[in-house]
């Protein structure tokens, strides 16, 4: 019997617990650590390398893409450690881990301004290029009310179309707790005047997507958060499956409150949140022994439209330990000619 796929996903959802904080603006300027000389610096061949990342399984992935490169480099790896967002950043301040891929900017600069800034944490390269966050509602139900912003759900004839759980609220399928897209969601709610009227659902984010697809497969209006790279972009598609929601003007919480609506603009819509780009972040005084090392940080970098295609095979099932190291390999393959020509070019750093 074929497994409906809102199962497959609670099951999936069970094995991992995803961490975006999902949006183009980048905190003053990259830090770097200061310039290695030749002297200073360690030989691959001595360094053991200890990483981190969250639970998100697509940042395994990614980790295992990076990992693969340092390896070839020379280093050698200790386990990945699984932390949250705030203590990944806190744990490269403090020598704990020399570097993550989880770091999202602008949205996280208060993580990173929290474990001491520039001074603690050196932000490196592109990994993934610029993605977008925002809040998106069944097509059908879009039509057929007109709805197009979040300031529409003040009205609560409006908000009780998303109502599943009968306290007449809408229920926004939202960020997990200590996500920094937690506090701008709960912000918008406030701004935006929908205290009354809308819940903030928080939980395992990819348990409450498949309660979201279930209720969609059965034809009943959702209202959810999602960022993109992210699996649930090629399950419920844009413009043909759900519709992206603009809102009224652009306020965004603390470190990103001088952001503009230039900033949270996107194809002609301001969706309340700033583009993210996904960093790699890392300790100074391991940049500075490690100058082969930085510069394989600050050239590695894995195309949205691929990260969206490995998100979805882990989705359907590739999600073990072995099968994202064999995701990362196959990728490493198929984009063979670039990773050699950044690894030549990470070699060079150590001469």
């Amino acid at each position: 019997m074929t497994v409906p796929f809102s199962q497959k996903l609670i099951v999936f959802g069970a094995l991992v617990s995803f961490g975006f904080g999902l949006s183009s603006c980048q905190p003053a300027s990259d830090s770097t650590a200061s310039d290695s000389t030749a002297s200073d610096s360690l030989p691959p061949e001595e360094v053991t390398i200890r990483s981190g990342h969250t639970s998100w399984i697509e940042e395994s992935f990614q980790a295992q893409v990076v990992n693969l490169g340092l390896e070839q480099l020379g280093y050698q790896l200790d386990a990945a450690k699984e932390l949250e967002y705030p203590v990944l950043y806190l744990s490269v301040a403090n020598n704990d881990i020399d570097y993550s891929v989880s770091s999202y900017m602008p949205e996280q600069v208060g993580f990173f301004e929290n474990a001491g800034g520039e001074d603690k944490i050196s932000i490196l390269g592109g990994l993934i290029p610029l993605g977008i966050q925002g809040y998106l509602i069944d097509k059908k139900t879009a039509d057929e009310y007109g709805i197009t912003n979040i300031e529409q759900f003040q009205d609560p004839e409006i908000a009780q179309l998303f109502d599943f759980d009968g306290d007449g609220k809408a229920n926004l399928t939202g960020c997990n707790p200590g996500w920094a897209c937690e506090a701008t969601t709960n912000h918008f709610i406030e701004v935006y005047g929908l205290q009354d009227t809308v819940e903030h659902d928080q939980g395992t984010y990819t348990a409450l997507l498949a309660d979201a697809i279930t209720r969609y497969e059965a034809g009943e209006p959702i209202f959810y958060y999602a960022y993109n790279p992210h699996w649930i972009g090629a399950v419920l598609k844009p413009g043909d499956d759900v519709v992206r929601l603009e809102v009224p003007f652009t306020s965004l919480p603390g470190t990103m409150s001088d952001l503009t609506e230039a900033d949270t603009t996107f194809d002609g819509k301001n969706l309340g949140f700033a583009g993210n780009q996904q960093k790699i972040i890392a300790n100074p005084d391991f940049l500075a022994q490690n100058p082969i090392a930085k510069r394989w940080f600050e050239l590695v970098q894995i195309p949205i439209e691929d990260m969206n295609a490995v998100s979805l095979r882990i989705e359907e099932g590739e999600n073990t330990t072995e099968d994202v190291r064999q995701l990362a390999e196959e990728w490493v393959s198929d984009n063979q000619e670039q990773f050699d020509q950044w690894i030549a070019e990470a070699q060079s750093a150590g001469e």
